[in-house]
This record gives C-alpha cells, structure tokens and sequence, in this order.
C-alpha cells in the first residue's frame, strides 16, 4: 500500500517538499541559533547589561531642570515602580506574564489562527513583555530575506535566556528603564518627568495607565500630540486591568472620568527651563570631566553615562525670573518698535541690513564657493515657510532668508545674573530671550558697554583713598582739550554750573560730569587696580571715558565685583556646579566657592558705598523701585545707560541676593532712539523689580526678600551727613577773585 502512493510522482515530491523544508526550517533555526545571521547575546552579556543612560541636571534642592543625552534614558529600581503601574502593564502588554518562560506558546497559537489565517486583526499580538524587552534591548536588523522571522527568533532566544538569568521582578525593571514612550523618551521615569513633571512612585493610576497605553504606538497615542486618542488608549489599559481583576469596576469607572492633565516638561536642548544655563553647566561640565577619569582610566560620556550634576540653580526663583523677563520684553519690544514707526533701522537702512548678512555663515560658504554678491542675493532672496518668533506666539510665514535677517534685526534681547554674594553661587540666570532663535549667550560671552553701572568702582577708589564722602563738586561740563575737545554730558537738569554735589547726590543721579573729575582727582590708575582687585578681568581703557562705563565687562565679572559690597568688601567668582557624581552616586567632583581672600577695600569704604546705593534707589535714578513697583525690600542699586541709549542696565543689591541685568539690541548699530525710553531704569530694571515683586509673594524666598542691611557705623552714618548740595555764593561769583580754571587731564 505505501509502496503504491510513494509510485505516485507527486506524493513523491510532496514528501521530499515537507522533508526539505522540515530539514531547510532545521539548519535555518541552527544558523540563528548559532548566530550565522548576527552574534547572539550570552548569558555573561545578559547578566552585564549596560544601557546609555541620559545626564542629570539638578537644582539646588535637587529637583531636575534638563538632561543631555542622546537616548532620554533614567533608570529606577523595582521598590520605585507603582503597583497600578505594573499591574497596568500585564493586563495591557502580557496577561501571562507570571506563567510563561519569556515565550507564550498559547498567544502565538491565537496568533497563527486568528491574526494570520482568519485575518482577525483584533485578536491581539503574540509578543510578551520579555520578547519586547529583547527587542529593546538590542533593537532589530534588517535582512533581504526573512528578516521579520530571523529578528523574532532571535528575540525568542534572547527572551528565553533572560528568563533564565532575571527573575520576573528584575525583568519588568528592565523593560520600564529601557522601554521607548513618546517624544524620543526612554525608560519610565524619564517618562514620568517629562509628561508629568513627577517621579515614577508619585504617578497615580490615570497617569500610569495613560503611559502604559502609549506602548501600543508611542506616536499616535502621544497625549502632548493627541490627548482625546490618548485619553481613549488610557481608558482601554484601565478596562483591561479590571477585565483581569487588577482593578475594580469602581474604581476604573472614576478613573476614566478624569481627565489627562499633563505637566510637560521640555528637556531637550532648547527648550524647557534655563536653556542658557544648561548649556553653559555642559560647556563646564565637559572641561571638568577632561580632568577626572573612570576607575578604569576611560573617559565619561555626558551622553551615556548617568551622571548626576547637582548646580547652584534655585528652580523657584529661575521660573519667576523667566516669568519676569517675558511680561517686561514684550512690553518693551512693542515700545520699542513703536517709537520707530516706519523709519525704523531696520527696515530703512540698507547697509545695516547688508552688515548683518555679511555676518551669516551661509554667506561665507557662498564666497568661498565663488559667488559673486548678485548671486549670493539672489539665493537668500528664495522664499520658503519659516517660523519666526513673536513676543504674541510665533508664526509661519512665506519668507526669504533676507527678510528673515530684517525680522530679526528688531528685536531687543537681554541677560540676567543672580547670585549668592557670600559663595558667588548662581541662582537665576538669563542669557537671552529665547534660546531657540538667540543663540547667543548675554551672561556669559558678551562684553557690553556697562555705563554707569561703573561708578561705583570708581568712587570706590576715591574713598578707599581718602577722599571724604561729603567732598562737593560742580556739575559744571568742562571740555577736555586735549581729549579732542570731550565734553562728558549731564542730564539738562544737572547743567547749572554752579551747582555742586556730594559724592552721594553724584552717584545716586547718575552725574557723568562728577564721575569723571573724581576719576581724574583720585587717578587713572588707582581705579584700574581696584577694579582688578574686585576679580574684573576685562581689559580697560585708561581714559577718562572710563569713569562713564565705556569699557565691556562681562555680566558674571560685574556680578562678582557687585557681590564685594555684601561680603565684608570681598569679590566671588559666580559658579554653576557644587558637585557631580556618577549614575550610582559615587562623588566624581565637589567644588567650593571661589571667595577673594583679601577685602578689595575697607569697611569703612564698604558701607558708605552700601549707602550711596541705597540713595540710588531711596533718591536717585532708581527711586521707581519704590514709586512704580512699590518694593519695600532693603534694596542698593545702581543703574546705566551707555552712549546713544545702546545699552541699559540694572544692578540690584539686597543682603542675600546681587543681581545684575542687561537690555539692548545684539546688532550694536542699534540703540534706543530716545532716552526716556532706553535708560536703564525703563529698560533693565523692570526685569529685577517684576522679579521681586513676584519673590515677595512666596514665602520660600523669605530668606532674600526680608532681608535687612546691617546698620552702617555711626562714624559712616556721621560722615554722610551733610547737604547732598549746594550753590555757589552769587556775590563771590559776581565780585570774588578769578580762580584759574583747573584742567582735568589724563592722568598718568
């Protein structure tokens, strides 16, 4: 009988066809299994395994600002994985999780059946937690042939011998630290951070549900994209915990009520909180790592290896900072551009606008490839769909690259530096407006103009040698022949030339014409040592003009000179990093502030220039501290305005807190047209004020804001006392004997 049908050819060869293939399905299983199609992990590599892990970047308190990573990858461990969390995976991913070995053979049987010859695509997916795991861990290749069935074997190896090493609590750690969810976010804790602004155990049951339900497809169930389809995946993780008895009917019923409200936090490089700071702690950050090596002498990725960086950063104070800025730009911007009107620079002035091309780095390329400058126009001149930032929320237009410069030109930027002026420890801090479009950074590279905010140091000087804080001078404009006819300029109210100040009523309002003979009377070089001697850096002038702010100073450096005047006369250097520490807490660095060891100047001179700053905002040009924000914090100031109302500036001192702000344009062709609108108390100081007023209402910044000074020594308070100013005697003037004019010279 069997000789019979094997007579028959085709049973024949249906035969050799089935031994062929069963021998074909052998060696193929064999060649995976023994790793022809790409080295199988062993138990020794699964027993070790390493994943990148994203970067930390801490407050003071330790509460995360941003990351720099490649895959946003943070690990936890199992004790930090709610039981609603776990509980919604199973039911949702693998509801025989607990039973199988890393292969359920009753889920891919329903598969085989259902999903492939009833075409039932409702049926449900064979793929259990730790076949995903393995797909997560070592991600899949792509083959000219077979490749979906050569990767999920290769996956039911990998699951099986995890299943062998790991128990089921290790394993579902594991899968939540390196299983991908929505917005390049890996693991769950990164998750939780990034859309709720939570750890893993803070996250309640609607949370937890609502990111166990992204796994299906991260993108079309991403609730910062889609929230109502997120909120519809959410409610299918809870029907399917209560289906398999994790949850009560009750309960789930009132969960899916709610509901998603998200906390999204932005960590990637330009967005979310301090972008500014950030990448300055990474430019730090990288330096310092050059200098410290691994136990096993290899070098730290900041992308890969966990690190935790804990910096001086107040989280608190940076959001009412960044809150501060933006209610006073966006006012300002449209001030700014109001008083333009049409004649605005940029729009009117040609050779502006081709400076500011010539400064691009797509026109270098298009000149050393040849172009002529028709040409290079021409290209920038090709429209295409930009977006563009706009106080009111930015747009997309239709534009050209040119008018993409033009557009940009108008806008005013600004920086901010906040620091503890015991340790120079930063607390907030603003390097721009945006960082998505202002890529430059106003804190830490731009050197400025600081005007008048320059005073200080040089009436510093003129105390600290010897000059009496009730010595008078006239307001009087002297023009100095042999400074090609200069002739520092006052406000029109201060021009009566026989008016004169004390040093007091001179700083407190700003008076150029004062600052410049003290600077003269006391010397040039005086000053330029006690500005070296309050930790100042840059390098200045030696003219006379000097007194008026000409040179550029950083805003850091001008923070730490700043910082003397609460600490005992002593300058800091500002900091961002206390210390950093690997992914398992092991100190890799500490540092502690770096604090002058020596006072810059006396005591004595210390506290009068504490008080004459006071009178800057008691009396002076900054008394709308008091008058239009209604600030009765203690609070010493000083403000500047350079030349054609480029710059504007603020310096606020209080006992705990120095803060130094910056306003202007980056293009410094462009000023403020009036001064009304660009000196530094309209422009600088608001952002300060706005902050404070903001501090004042939180408690937690009590430390700071209900701060006093301490009260200056009676001998201070006693030399200070006399009339801020007084007039010359008419008689004397009419009848007195002709004085020779006193030239004020540059000194030597």
């Amino acid at each position: 009988m069997i000789k019979t049908i094997f007579k028959k050819k085709w049973i024949k060869w249906l035969f050799y066809a089935i031994g062929g293939f069963i021998f074909f399905s052998i060696c193929f299983y064999a060649s995976i299994y023994f790793g022809f199609w790409g080295k199988l992990p062993d138990k020794e590599e699964l027993s070790s395994l390493k994943q990148a892990e994203a970067t930390q970047v801490l407050d003071k308190d330790g509460h995360m600002i941003g990351k720099y990573y490649i895959y946003d990858r943070q690990p936890i461990s199992y004790e930090d994985l709610p039981q609603h969390l776990i509980d919604a995976l199973v039911a949702t991913e693998d509801v025989r999780f607990y039973e199988h070995d890393g292969v359920d053979n009753t889920s891919l049987l329903r598969v085989f059946f259902k999903t492939i010859l009833l075409r039932d695509k409702s049926s449900g997916g064979g793929s259990t937690i730790t076949l995903q795991l393995a797909k997560n861990l070592f991600g899949r290749k792509k083959y000219k042939l077979f490749s979906t069935v050569i990767n999920k074997l290769k996956e039911s190896f990998v699951a099986k011998r995890i299943e062998d090493i790991y128990s089921k609590k290790e394993i579902l750690t594991l899968y939540f630290n390196t299983v991908p969810f929505p917005d390049n976010t890996y693991g769950i804790e990164s998750a939780a951070q990034k859309f709720f602004n939570k750890s893993t155990p803070q996250l309640t049951l609607s949370e937890a549900a609502t990111l166990v339900g992204t796994l299906k497809a991260n993108h079309s169930y991403n609730p910062r994209l889609f929230p109502e389809r997120s909120q519809l995946r959410r409610d299918v993780v809870l029907q399917q915990m209560t289906k398999y008895e994790y949850l009560s009917a009750h309960r789930s019923n009132q969960t899916m009520s709610q509901p998603i409200i998200m906390d999204y936090q932005y960590f990637n490089h330009d967005l979310g909180l301090a972008p500014y700071f950030r990448e300055e702690v990474k430019k730090e950050l990288i330096n310092i790592l050059e200098k410290h090596k691994k136990p096993d002498s290899s070098t730290y990725d900041i992308y890969n290896d966990g690190l935790i960086v804990h910096t001086t950063l107040d989280y608190k104070m940076q959001i009412l900072a960044e809150e501060a800025m933006k209610e006073h730009m966006q006012v300002l911007q449209n001030d700014y551009e109001k008083s333009f009107g049409s004649a605005a620079p940029w729009k009117t002035d040609k050779d502006l606008v081709k400076n500011a091309i010539k400064s691009l780095k797509i026109y270098t390329i298009y000149k050393e490839k040849g172009l002529t400058e028709a040409q290079i126009e021409d290209s920038l001149s090709a429209k295409k769909d930009i977006e563009l930032f706009e106080w009111s929320g930015n747009i997309t237009k239709k534009i050209s690259s040119l008018d993409s410069i033009q557009h940009y030109l108008k806008f005013l930027n600004t920086g901010m530096i906040a620091i503890e002026p015991t340790t120079g420890a930063v607390q907030a801090y603003l390097g721009g407006i945006d960082y998505r479009y202002f890529k430059y950074d106003h804190v830490s590279q731009s050197e400025r103009q600081v005007g008048s905010t320059f005073k200080p140091f040089v009436y510093t000087t003129a105390i600290e040698n010897g000059m009496k804080p009730c010595s008078y001078f006239s307001t009087k404009e002297i023009t100095y022949t042999n400074l090609d006819n200069w002739t520092p300029k006052n406000a029109s109210e201060q021009n009566d030339p026989y008016l004169n100040f004390t040093l007091e009523k001179a700083l407190s309002n700003s008076v150029n014409t004062i600052a410049v003979k003290v600077l003269n009377k006391v010397g040039i070089p005086k000053v330029v040592d006690q500005v070296k001697k309050l930790g100042v850096t840059a390098i200045l002038s030696e003219e006379p003009a000097m007194a008026l702010g000409t040179d550029g100073i950083k805003l850091k450096e001008l923070a730490g000179a700043y910082a003397s005047y609460v600490n005992e006369g002593k300058s800091v250097k500002p900091y961002y990093i206390s210390r950093i520490e690997d992914k398992n807490g092991n100190l890799i660095a500490s540092f502690e502030p770096e604090i002058a060891e020596i006072p810059a100047y006396s005591d004595y001179t210390r506290q009068v220039l504490l008080e004459m700053m006071k009178s800057t905002v008691e009396q002076g040009t900054a008394t709308r501290l008091r008058a239009t924000y209604k600030l009765k914090n203690d609070i010493a100031g000083k403000t500047g305005t350079t030349q054609d109302n480029k710059d504007g500036w603020f310096v606020g001192i209080t006992p705990n807190l120095v803060t130094i702000t910056w306003v202007g344009n980056d293009n410094y062709n462009i000023g403020f047209k009036t001064t009304s609108l660009g000196q530094g108390a309209n422009t600088a100081l608001p952002v300060f004020a706005k902050l404070y007023q903001k501090m004042n209402l939180d408690s937690t910044f009590d430390p700071i804001t209900k701060s006093k000074f301490e009260e200056s020594a009676k001998e201070v308070l006693k030399d200070l006392d006399c009339k801020p100013e007084k007039r010359d005697n008419f008689f004397k003037r009419l009848f007195g004997k002709k004085k020779k004019k006193k030239r004020f010279g540059k000194s030597s």
